[in-house]
């Protein structure tokens, strides 16, 4: 039995194909395009792979609402809910570009369109050189070919007989889909032999830090099961960043020059900083997007140099009252100078937790600086210090409406007992951690419905710069009761109760729980 024809013939006696057709064959032509332009990026960057460059795009113009609903929804998988969600607006897209084939070439001629935009935009990226179009130009190319071979190459058809037939039509779509599989796994391949960080990081050895942090103080960490360790595992830390792709630097490859409102400008390299006495201390981060009771924040040890070091040795200018520090790719951060300079353990991190940096949390180097919150202060893959002023200059964020210097304000959090949970009558354990950098926590109470605050039991203190861990018990009567948590600074500042949204310099309000006793 002959197959079905994926093909009808119009009035006029040429072939058409069908709409379902027509539309998946717009899904293989646009997967053809991401697939050929990441092989190619392979080459050049694989930040020019138009996939990336159009989500980075994306990131750069998200209003922080929406930016915050997603840290909010997805925490660390916020790229993913992106990603996800930019495929589906490019299917839908490819099957218009599909049906629109059908009569006349309006769906080459949207993927050419679409294409040149994506070109265009890679251009605009922080890194991108002229090369950088190549992916696109190739990938549409490749992506009109494929369309039409599909869609225009039957309605062209005079003879009955002529075009494709449904297993004709599949086997060119095969092809087209093996291509475009093929294509973006080769390119993935290539990139990482290409541009292979992982191995670099293998071979990387930590210096040992000629001065250690300190250890742990007894009792500053409780037994409490289910609180939050006093140090985070590298895999446990929070991640919040724009690179879509992790960058692909190599410590060989890795320079940081410092330079503007200083007497000489210097570049370092690993060579140069191998010198250098290696330092190692106990820090918590937090990121400006952690809500009222989130986690993105953690603890770990830092090795690396002190920043202010590095600084005094390219002579920093007297009327200079801001670090500008630019990543590899393209992100900046506005730091107060004097944040770095008085005294506080300002670094140039290598490592974390006694290994190298983690790729992901800016190997070979990242900035980081007790007290700021990380979008003005922990810059991943760092290549460039700028010493400047900031009337005179702005960062990423800033740029988009957030503030450009912002300590770290006051926390607390309830981790035990989890939310809505049931605990019998009696002696309930409480715990959960506080913070606020660089001024450190004198105390933590927590109420009871509309009870007295009391006094809770505070760990011992690491440092200001590190959060501190506090325990509570709680003579429970049945019902249902609501918990509240607030901290006082060492400046005797109480956290205070209304809340804010983490924009723009971060979240404010006492963190609850809602606990059920039987």
């Amino acid at each position: 039995m002959a197959a079905e024809p994926a093909v009808r013939e119009g009035n006029s006696g040429h072939r058409r194909i069908s709409r379902g057709a027509a539309a998946f064959a717009g899904i293989l032509a646009a997967a053809l395009v991401l697939g050929i332009g990441h092989l190619a990026a392979a080459f050049i960057d694989p930040a020019a792979s138009p996939f990336y460059v159009l989500g980075a795009t994306v990131v750069d113009h998200t209003p922080h609402q929406l930016k915050d609903a997603a840290i909010r929804r997805f925490g660390a998988h916020d790229k993913d809910a992106l990603f996800v969600s930019m495929a589906l607006v490019m299917l839908a897209g490819a099957a218009v570009a599909g049906l629109l084939e059908r009569r006349r070439p309006l769906g080459s001629a949207l993927l050419l369109i679409l294409g040149g935009a994506t070109g265009v935009l890679a251009l605009q990226r922080p890194t991108a050189t002229p090369w950088f179009v190549l992916p696109s130009v190739l990938g549409v190319l490749a992506g009109i070919v494929a369309l039409r071979l599909l869609v225009a190459g039957p309605r062209h058809a005079a003879a009955p007989g002529d075009g494709l037939s449904r297993r004709g039509f599949l086997t060119a779509a095969v092809g087209v889909t093996a291509l475009a599989a093929g294509a973006a796994a080769l390119g993935h391949v290539l990139a990482t032999r290409l541009h292979d960080v992982v191995a670099d990081r293998a071979r990387f050895r930590l210096p040992a830090p000629a001065g250690p942090a300190p250890a742990l103080p007894p009792g500053a960490q409780p037994t409490l099961a289910g609180i939050t360790p006093f140090v985070t595992a590298n895999d446990r830390f929070y991640r919040v960043d724009t690179a879509l792709q992790l960058p692909a630097l190599t410590s060989a490859d890795w320079r940081l020059r410092i330079h503007g409102m200083v007497d000489r400008a210097i570049e370092l390299d690993f060579d140069r900083l191998r010198g250098r006495p290696v330092v190692e201390r106990l820090i918590t981060l937090t990121c400006v997007s952690n809500e009222v009771g989130g986690d993105l924040a953690g603890t770990a040890h830092w090795s690396g140099y002190p920043l202010a070091e590095l600084l005094a040795e390219a002579g920093v200018h007297p009327d200079a009252d801001m670090l500008l520090s630019r990543s590899v790719d393209g992100f900046t951060a506005s730091t107060p100078l004097s944040a770095i300079v008085d005294g506080r353990d300002a670094l140039l991190a290598i490592g974390m937790n006694g290994e190298p940096l983690p790729i992901a949390h800016g190997y070979p180097a990242r900035l980081v600086v007790p007290g700021l919150y990380g979008f003005v202060s922990a810059t991943k893959w760092v290549v460039d210090l700028e010493v400047t002023r900031f009337d005179r200059a702005s960062a990423y964020w800033t740029d988009r409406g957030w503030a450009a210097r912002a300590p770290i304000k006051t926390a607390s959090r309830i981790d035990v007992p989890a939310a809505f949970v049931t605990v019998d009558a009696g002696a309930v354990p409480i715990g959960g951690v506080a913070w606020a950098q660089h001024r450190g926590i004198a105390r933590v109470e927590i109420q009871v419905d509309d009870q007295p605050w009391q006094p809770v039991r505070l760990a011992t203190e690491y440092s200001t710069d590190t959060w501190r861990q506090w325990t509570w018990t709680w003579q429970a009567t049945p019902g249902t009761h609501t918990l509240r948590v607030r901290a006082t600074d060492a400046t005797g500042a109480v956290q205070p109760e209304q809340r804010a949204t983490p924009f723009p310099d971060g979240a404010t309000g006492w963190h609850n729980r809602v606990v059920t006793v039987r």
